[in-house]
């Protein structure tokens, strides 16, 4: 791209509030690496609040504007897990109204600074009430609401304008990145608004598209009621139906624990520089599993990550607080791939054993027989950093079966795609689920670099043990 432009007329926005939305489609090629279908990411991070909720507070105050339910300054009470709370203090401060967010006590301590540093005044209520408890983030928004002259409380929960926000910007935004290729939505499902305004959006394109919830362990959507907890993610799902959920949007659910949704967060971080929070992690977690279950090349799979993660700096990406409530350290399913990896070589793994492109088939052969292994990558002859191929002696004796002469053909000739990719720093559990169909190994990389092959066997061995 050039780093120079033409003199033409000025682009410039005359306030932050123009910059929401538009954010970018992008391709998660290396987090889903093994999977058949497209899995690609709608970034809402981008916006200038940090998430998705920035669209659904301009919408929120908008309409109250044209209704006449918010007077010039006016003061704004809303019932918020953080990201709609941050939306509200940004335009709040360039329309002239108040904010008061009254908060569940499980956020963090990021969201609760952010907001205060927007201007808006916090106010912090228990999670562990019911929903109609008075002492609960909903009543408590109510109360403050009655009490305070000129309050207006928009209310996400039960304010159309919030499915209406994504149903005008979100959904056709997917739509027309996506080329209309888009064959699976996934989406966290809190107050319901984003999942059922895109999801309208894009049944009215194309109305044979799955819309899939991912849904957090203990939350109401999918899972009995009179079975209803609470739970770490921050932000998505809840203890009671809003008003905002259109329920038949939705064709089947995913559930995900606070351990695996917290996990695809930081792995997300690791291997595509995406830094999302945990319900992001959620929707991944869930977009993964929908992924698995399809053959198609061409399906595409969409996954909704609303919000940053440096919201979450002292939880999701904290290993002392990841430690402390069990989601790392300790167990067999938190060994890493580079441990495997020592494991097998006695703590010193050998250099990786490779073979360039244009050598002979045969010259792989010896090299799988001499050094006791069943893959090699394949590097460029012109780069012994580049990976272009793989073999393997599955592939290769097929090939020599059906005709002998090919031991002396290049390997250009007979090679396979590069095996997978993961990380020595990820977690052999997420590892295995990337070994799918007829893969059985998988390359690890360390600070960015090739540096061994683990196959299907190591990982479970170290699984097991």
């Amino acid at each position: 791209m050039s780093l120079h432009r033409t003199a033409t007329e000025p682009v410039i926005a005359d306030s932050i509030l123009e910059t929401i939305g538009d954010t970018p489609l992008v391709r998660l090629a290396r987090y889903g690496a093994g999977l058949t279908p497209q899995l690609v990411a709608k970034v809402e991070s981008s916006n200038p609040g940090g998430s998705i909720k920035d669209r659904v507070a301009v919408s929120l105050i908008e309409a109250a504007e044209r209704d006449g339910r918010l007077q010039p300054g006016g003061t704004i009470v809303e019932p918020t897990s953080g990201n709609t709370g941050t939306g509200l203090a940004i335009a709040a401060r360039i329309k002239g109204y108040r904010v008061i967010a009254v908060m569940p006590d499980k956020m963090s301590r990021e969201k609760i600074d952010l907001l205060r540093a927007y201007g808006a005044e916090v106010v912090i209520a228990p999670t562990d009430v019911p929903p109609d408890s008075p002492r609960s983030y909903y009543r408590v928004a109510d109360r403050l609401t009655e009490e305070i002259p000129g309050a207006f409380q928009p209310n996400q929960y039960r304010n159309q304008a919030n499915p209406a926000a994504h149903e005008a910007s979100t959904g056709p935004e997917i739509w027309e990145q996506s080329g209309g290729r888009i064959t699976h939505l996934v989406a966290g499902v809190g107050t319901g608004g984003t999942i059922t305004g895109i999801g309208r959006h894009l049944r009215r394109m194309k109305p044979e598209i799955e819309i899939v919830g991912a849904d957090p362990e203990g939350s109401i959507y999918s899972g009995p009621e009179d079975q209803v907890r609470p739970y770490l993610v921050e932000g998505v799902g809840e203890d009671f139906w809003p008003e905002t959920f259109d329920r038949s949007i939705v064709d089947r659910y995913v559930t995900v624990s606070d351990r695996d949704s917290f996990l695809a967060a930081r792995r997300l971080a690791m291997t595509e520089g995406i830094l999302a929070g945990g319900s992001a992690g959620t929707a991944l977690h869930a977009a993964v599993e929908v992924a698995k279950g399809i053959d198609d090349p061409a399906a595409m799979v969409v996954v909704v990550l609303p919000d940053g993660g440096r919201s979450y700096l002292s939880k999701v990406f904290n290993d002392t607080w990841m430690s402390e409530h069990g989601f790392l350290g300790g167990g067999p399913s938190d060994a890493r791939v580079g441990d495997v990896l020592r494991a097998k070589h006695d703590s010193s793994p050998p250099p990786l054993v490779t073979v360039h492109a244009h050598q002979r088939v045969r010259d792989a052969v010896s090299l799988l027989h001499e050094h006791g292994v069943s893959q090699l990558p394949v590097v460029s002859a012109h780069d012994p950093d580049a990976i272009v191929g793989s073999v393997g002696e599955r592939g290769l004796l097929a090939h020599a079966v059906g005709d002998a002469a090919l031991l002396d053909a290049e390997i250009v000739h007979v090679m396979e795609p590069p095996l997978p990719a993961v990380s020595a720093t990820d977690p052999v559990r997420d590892a295995v689920t990337l070994l799918s169909g007829e893969r059985q190994a998988l390359l690890v990389t360390d600070g960015g670099r090739a540096a061994g092959i683990v196959t299907r066997t190591d990982l479970l061995e170290a699984l097991a043990r």
